[in-house]
């Protein structure tokens, strides 16, 4: 799934959306059973679910990946075929867009970026009565709280992702380095945790052609973590979704930092998205870098950095570690034709989603499937997503429908004009904040 990669229309920081997965026996985990009969289903309703033969699934390439082995099990289980219809992110985006505006809907289930559902919540079942004692607590807050549009739940956790710390082991293992780190800053040389110990290694690894850490310019979502752990508690926009926050002293503090790091990355940071930032770590030019925990298992065995990589959570700023929670959602459209078929395989799907730890993308969204895989070789990036997941200093960003205008058209731009010579950041900020209140008054 190529989510991370700059877009014309619309982006995702949902998973990262590229995924690989080594294949690992016996993740199942025993679900709690869970009613989805009483969800509150659209004004289309079907045969029961035990009559229907198919089903019809939207999802994103990665997506498909993740899905595969919980429809092999639902077709063995149940006799139903799940059909998947594999797109590109905009055009799962516009398909889903389309369908749902003109009530024309040919899909059962579409697996569902959270930054789109307050865009779609309208044509989406309400799935309240999924989310059970059992389930929220088996789910982290963010992923809970991104699930919900105004009052109402309009998807079901599929899989979830972060950002977290990678580092070349090789490096912070060699004694040269750690002797001369260790002179220049005072302390050992380990995998920071603070920003001032991501600087001072990124500063120390950046020398003879290597860099310390690239910055991806063209994407936003480091920035929108720098804001979190800067100590920001409403991402971009106040509580209400009226007015923007961005300007205050915690968002000058976060953008501050962010373009400081420029000059440990390549030159023209501006344009460097998801793509090249992990091309640049993968190639072995990089000491560091801070990206989506599913990268973890893409790392090429021919690459110079494939066995030499460690991986911790996100670092932390004034307010401590904060990541951007990335969870997509299984939804079902109010005028689908096969309701009781749609809310019979999500719940099957969230019952057996352990089924995802073993693919080729391996991301799972439950605190449970998680835990029991941290600790297993090729699931490295488990515990420090766990740990991003669970800190105080995470939170989620807006569920305005918004958002992506305000990503494309502001954010973006914004941090972009900031990493030219000599920009005025506090100018920057204001302007912004002004962008995005018109755009929410709309």
């Amino acid at each position: 799934m190529k989510l991370h990669a700059l877009r014309a229309n619309v982006r995702s920081r949902a998973t990262g959306r590229r995924y690989s997965r080594p294949l690992i026996a016996g993740a199942v985990i025993a679900a709690a059973a869970i009613s989805l009969t009483a969800c509150g289903a659209g004004s289309s309703t079907t045969s029961s679910s035990t009559k229907v033969k198919s089903i019809t699934v939207l999802v994103e390439a990665g997506g498909h990946a993740e899905l595969q082995p919980i429809a092999n099990l639902y077709k063995k289980d149940k006799g139903i075929t799940v059909n998947f219809v594999e797109l590109p992110y905009n055009g799962l985006y516009n398909r889903v867009n389309s369908e749902l505006s003109t009530g024309s809907v040919s899909f059962d289930v579409a697996s569902l970026d959270a930054v789109w559902l307050p865009a779609f919540a309208a044509g989406l079942d309400k799935l309240n009565s999924f989310y059970t004692p059992a389930v929220k607590k088996d789910n982290f807050a963010s992923v809970l709280q991104e699930a919900k549009v105004g009052a109402n739940y309009v998807g079901v956790p599929a899989f979830a992702n972060s950002e977290i710390l990678y580092y070349r082991t090789d490096l912070f293992n060699d004694p040269a380095n750690q002797a001369a780190f260790k002179a220049k800053y005072g302390y050992d040389l380990k995998p920071p945790t603070t920003w001032q110990q991501y600087t001072d290694v990124a500063a120390f690894f950046t020398k003879d052609g290597m860099y310390g850490a690239p910055l991806p310019g063209a994407e936003e979502t480091q920035f929108l973590a720098a804001l979190s752990q800067a100590g920001e508690k409403n991402m971009v926009l106040n509580a209400k979704g009226t007015k923007s926050t961005l300007g205050d002293a915690d968002s000058l503090t976060a953008l501050n930092y962010y373009t400081s790091l420029e000059k440990y990355g390549p030159s023209g940071a501006a344009s460097v998205d998801w793509n090249a930032a992990q091309n640049l770590y993968n190639q072995g030019k990089s000491a560091m870098m801070l990206f989506w925990a599913h990268a973890y298992r893409q790392i090429p065995k021919d690459s110079p950095v494939y066995g030499k990589t460690g991986v911790a959570p996100m670092v932390g700023g004034p307010a401590g570690i904060a990541g951007v929670p990335g969870p997509y959602y299984l939804s079902i459209p109010k005028d689908g034709t096969h309701q009781a078929a749609s809310q019979a395989f999500v719940k099957f799907a969230y019952d057996h989603q352990a089924l995802s730890a073993n693919t080729s993308l391996g991301l799972v969204a439950r605190i449970s499937a998680l835990k029991a895989n941290e600790n297993k070789t090729g699931f490295e990036a488990y515990a420090p997503m766990i740990a991003t997941l669970n800190a105080p200093a995470t939170i989620s960003r807006p569920a305005d429908p918004n958002w992506q205008n305000i990503v494309n058209n502001v954010l973006i731009p914004m941090i972009q004009k900031a990493m030219e010579p000599g920009a005025n950041n506090a100018a920057l900020l204001k302007a912004a904040a002004a962008q995005v209140d018109a755009i929410v008054a709309q």
